[in-house]
């Protein structure tokens, strides 16, 4: 008889966007002229940066051509990608080799594929809020155990990242062997110092533990003591591993584009063994994917270009200043708020002790205007909700007056 891997029906019934897609959707359907505004999904609205439309215009007419025509490329990425990222980490002092580097269709799909090469008895532990994917894809391969009346699930350990502990999180209290760390973080918009990081480290190297370090808002940083990468701070090449993404730095939410950096300095260790993590992950890569396209990869290589890299600071500074109209406006209008400093989102208290999915539908029906409920980040996220400033001008400034 057909069997199903039964971790999957463990999970809620819908992903926590397609939820949010699926009122949205409904509210519309019976509201067709409501002047809906989305500030909830982490979209972006700006258009491909020029240097990475006119370097995929230019790889799009050589495979019009047979003798620059490419079939399939590299899993682990092209090396004129590879090297220009390899090369942009040193200029910023961060020592990454090109074959530590993987190209891939985005950090998303990275953050959840990389339990492949873990073990199923891995212990993981995670911030509360937290990027869904993280959790879903532990739950999928089985380390999660059951999910609680509580909102948590048994085998995960919370580090809550709450106002009350600065959204600093504490050091796992049990022996974990997995950290999950997201920063410029998704959904609060806050962030670690270096030293505040460099705590994760030294109890990483000294429980022999992995950091999963997710890095995909790091074109958003203005403060200078926020690291870009955990591989500024001393050992984390021996205990981290690294996922960035073009999405939201240039655009690629639908071009589809990201990599993930795993320093030959990883290991881990099996019947006494030193086994690599790079080398696992390059035979997972060689075996289930089949490389990001050449066109798109010439796009992304662009962005290292002098005309990109001034094109990416713009689009970022667009955002940055959505996010500080939003800031300013919530705290005039009585919120409290958090984040939209180094990061596109902003993290907002509910007003009377609200319900994050009550506020998200009173702010869709009554004011047109979608959000995304905190609580769908985890129970820390409860009473929260999280706006996106990663919309146009226009509607962000029409949004923050319904407010």
């Amino acid at each position: 008889m057909l069997k199903v891997n039964n971790n999957f029906l463990k999970l809620a019934g819908s992903y926590l966007f397609t939820e949010i897609a699926h009122r949205v959707a409904d509210y519309k359907a019976a509201n067709p002229q409501a002047p809906v505004i989305k500030m909830g999904i982490g979209d972006v609205t700006l258009p491909l940066p020029k240097a990475s439309i006119l370097a995929m215009q230019k790889a799009i007419s050589e495979m019009a051509h047979k003798d620059s025509f490419r079939g399939y490329g590299p899993e682990q990425g092209y090396d004129f990608l590879r090297n220009a990222i390899a090369e942009d980490y040193k200029m910023n002092g961060v020592q990454v080799e090109a074959d530590e580097i993987f190209i891939s269709d985005g950090a998303k799909s990275d953050t959840g594929n990389i339990g492949d090469i873990l073990s199923k008895d891995c212990k993981v532990a995670l911030t509360d809020p937290v990027y869904p994917v993280y959790v879903d894809t532990n739950v999928m391969a089985g380390r999660a155990g059951e999910l609680q009346a509580n909102g948590m699930w048994s085998n995960i350990v919370y580090m809550p990242c709450t106002k009350d502990n600065g959204f600093v999180p504490s050091l796992p209290k049990e022996q974990v062997d997995v950290i999950y760390l997201c920063f410029p973080n998704n959904p609060t918009g806050t962030t670690l110092t270096k030293s505040q990081l460099q705590v994760f480290v030294d109890y990483a190297l000294k429980n022999n533990a992995l950091i999963l370090f997710d890095a995909a808002y790091e074109c958003f940083i203005t403060e200078k003591d926020v690291p870009h990468s955990i591989f500024e701070l001393p050992g984390a090449r021996q205990c981290a591993i690294e996922f960035r993404s073009y999405s939201k730095m240039a655009g690629f939410t639908g071009t589809r584009c990201g990599y993930t950096v795993i320093p030959k300095d990883v290991v881990a260790e099996e019947d006494g063994q030193k086994v690599s993590l790079n080398k696992l992950w390059l035979r997972r890569q060689c075996t289930k994917f089949n490389g990001t396209p050449y066109i798109v990869q010439r796009g992304a290589a662009a962005l290292y270009t002098s005309e990109g890299r001034q094109q990416v600071r713009q689009m970022a500074d667009y955002y940055l200043e959505n996010a500080r109209i939003i800031r300013e406006a919530l705290i005039k209008a009585g919120y409290e708020v958090f984040g939209g400093v180094n990061g596109p989102y902003v993290w907002a208290a509910t007003p009377n002790g609200q319900s994050s999915w009550d506020f998200f539908d009173y702010l869709l029906k009554e004011k047109n205007i979608v959000t995304t409920p905190g609580v769908g980040f985890g129970p820390s996220g409860e009473g929260y909700i999280r706006l996106s400033a990663l919309g146009s001008r226009e509607n962000t400034i029409e949004a923050m007056s319904r407010f």
